[in-house]
Order: structure tokens, then sequence, then C-alpha cells
């Protein structure tokens, strides 16, 4: 049988990282004289590519702004923190089906070892997509395609987790059945925006049903 995967966005799926990223991008705002709302952040920021959001939020401005920005995420990033409940679970039925398993992210190289690292999910989770690695970020869908080059599957047998819009259309566009996490958006903002399914964390019964859809 053609092997399954099991296709992992980082921010807001598998840690609940948002509200340190609002944090982090409201205090350099701050400085500059602006405000930003967690329904700002969630509306125009979450899941975006840095150099997308360079010209966006800090016009005029060098990237260094952004390295700022990440520098400041991870010293509020806790060193232990719990990532989305059942995914230890979830990644238990992964090795018993010898089903590959990566990371696939925007994130900086740096965040997203500090995050794997904080919710020791690192020696689970080796194989990490990097948007700035591939032609091109999400919302494109090139990560996701990477992922399932790097692990030999295809789309049809590759399930994705995301929480933002840019993340629900690259995994949609790549092909994937997508299970939206309600970490920051509605249900039904998860749906519209590509989403198969929302679901509130990996222990939901309709993730189960339809793995069991993939297993004999």
């Amino acid at each position: 049988m053609t092997r399954i995967a099991l296709l992992f966005d980082l921010d807001g799926t598998l840690v609940d990282s948002d509200p340190l990223h609002h944090a982090a991008f409201a205090d350099l705002l701050a400085e500059r004289g602006r405000e930003l709302t967690i329904e700002e952040y969630r509306t125009s920021i979450m899941g975006l590519h840095n150099p997308d959001l360079l010209e966006r939020m800090f016009p005029g401005e060098d990237i260094s702004i952004l390295d700022r920005k990440e520098a400041m995420f991870r010293e509020r990033l806790a060193d232990s923190v719990d990532p989305i409940p059942g995914i230890h679970e979830l990644l238990d039925w992964a090795e018993a089906q010898d089903a590959g398993v990566a990371v696939v992210t925007n994130a900086p190289r740096d965040n997203a070892a500090a995050m794997l690292a904080a919710t020791s999910l690192a020696h689970r989770l080796p194989t990490v997509i990097l948007g700035d690695e591939c032609a091109r970020a999400k919302p494109y869908p090139d990560p996701y395609q990477e992922a399932m080059r790097r692990l030999g599957v295809t789309p049809s047998r590759s399930v994705a987790f995301e929480d933002s819009r840019s993340g629900l259309r690259a995994a949609r566009a790549s092909g994937a059945h997508v299970f939206g996490i309600m970490s920051g958006l509605t249900r039904d903002e998860l749906t519209g925006a590509g989403a198969h399914e929302a679901i509130p964390d990996f222990t939901a019964p309709a993730l189960w049903a339809y793995l069991e859809t993939l297993t004999p």
C-alpha cells in the first residue's frame, strides 16, 4: 500500500505560539506609535512569510527588523511548553503505520528549532521543510510538495494540519487532505480558507475517523 504522510505546520498547529508572535509584533509597532490588536494579527500577519510582511508592516525598513522580532519571540518562548493535545498519540500511530511525518513551516530555522526543542518533539519530527528554502513559501504549495517529495508520498495519501489562511491555501493547493486546527481561527474561517475539516486538536474523533479510511 502507498505510504501515508502526516504534514504539520508549526506555529499555531503544533504549538499555540501565536500569542507570543502577536506580543513581539505589538511591541515593535508600539515603538513606532502604532497598535496591533490580536484580530489584526490574525487577519493580516498570521502564517505569512517574513519577506512578504516587511513592506506591509514596516514600510521602508530593513529585513533586520523582522530578525529582531523573531529574537523577541524566542525570548518569550519558555524552555518547556506543551504542544497541542494529542500530538504524541498521533505520532505513535504514524510510527505504527510506518507513515512519513514532517514539519512544513514558514518560520525561520532558529524559531523552528527552538519550538521543537521546547515541546520535546525534535526527535519525533526530524524532517523540517522551511518556506525560506523552497522556491516559494506558503501560501504557495511548494513547501508541501517538497515534503511529499522528500518522504516519497503522493498528495492523495498526505494529510496536512494548518491553522492560518496562508497555510491552508498552500496545503489545499498541494492536493493533501487538510485539517484546520482551531487555535486562532473559527471553524467557519478555517473551512472558508480551504480546510476540508476543522478540529480543536489532534484528539478529535473526526481526525481519527479519517485516518481509518487510509488504513486497511
